[in-house]
């Protein structure tokens, strides 16, 4: 009776390492997919906000041209402001859904390692 008892306080003992060593790799594994995500995000973050700055500066210039060609500077904002509120509701109106499931399938496949 008493090796029966010892037996299941040792199945117990290792069932209860196996959980832990079970938790501890399902950790490490979501820390490894996060990083990967992440890793991948920061060169491309980068990239878009230095082509952010350079839009910006390229789009200041534009309107302050149209602005001085108009004869009112404040024409030129107008102009540029106006066209990029026609561009994000024609995105928004007609490549919504497909931009949305391209970063859905970037990430995926990012997790994924494929």
């Amino acid at each position: 009776m008493e090796e029966q008892s010892k037996l299941i306080e040792s199945l117990l003992e290792k069932a209860k390492d196996y959980g832990k060593t079970s938790i501890e790799l399902a950790k490490l594994q979501a820390l490894d997919k996060t990083s990967e995500v992440v890793s991948s995000f920061v060169p491309h973050a980068f990239v878009i906000c230095l082509l952010s700055i350079f839009l910006f500066f390229i789009n200041f210039g534009l309107a302050l041209w149209l602005g001085e060609l108009l004869e009112k500077i404040w024409y030129g904002f107008f102009i540029v402001g106006g066209f990029y509120c026609i561009v994000a509701l024609a995105v928004r109106l007609f490549m919504h859904k497909r931009l949305k499931m391209f970063f859905n399938d970037y990430i995926i496949n990012r997790v994924l390692n494929k």
